[in-house]
């Protein structure tokens, strides 16, 4: 059977999601690698990777061209974007709690009143 005009437009439109997702997840990759410090490693973990998967997993679901696998594919897209921020942000606290992040970094520190304050009443604040 011929292609058509169509699935030629499909398959392009596929290539482009895939090249643009690698690319992403290379940029995260490469970030992890090279940024200076704990919260910057933070954001090229989570922002470009969470995008990446998502138009990778969008050009699988037209190449596969059956919905039987898009539920599939969202779910893995939604647990990744459900885990990814919530395990990032939980690392930049430890890091910032252990001092194992540089301060001059930061514009705004609106973390440290709070754990100033927790460290002044003498136990551990469940909130950082």
């Amino acid at each position: 059977m011929e292609p058509t005009l169509l699935d030629t437009i499909i398959d392009s439109v596929a290539a482009v999601f895939m090249i643009v997702g690698a690319l992403m997840s290379l940029a995260a990759g490469i970030g992890m690698m090279r940024f200076p410090d704990l919260m910057s490693r933070m954001h090229a973990a989570t922002k470009p990777q969470v995008f990446g998967l998502f138009l990778l997993l969008s050009a699988l679901a037209l190449e596969l061209r059956s919905w039987n696998v898009v539920p599939v594919l969202i779910l893995a897209w939604l647990l990744q974007l459900l885990t990814a921020p919530v395990s990032a942000h939980m690392v930049g606290r430890a890091g910032y709690r252990t001092k194992h992040m540089k301060k001059e970094t930061l514009l705004v520190d609106e973390l440290d009143a709070v754990v100033a304050r927790a460290e002044g009443q003498g136990g551990d604040d469940p909130v950082c």
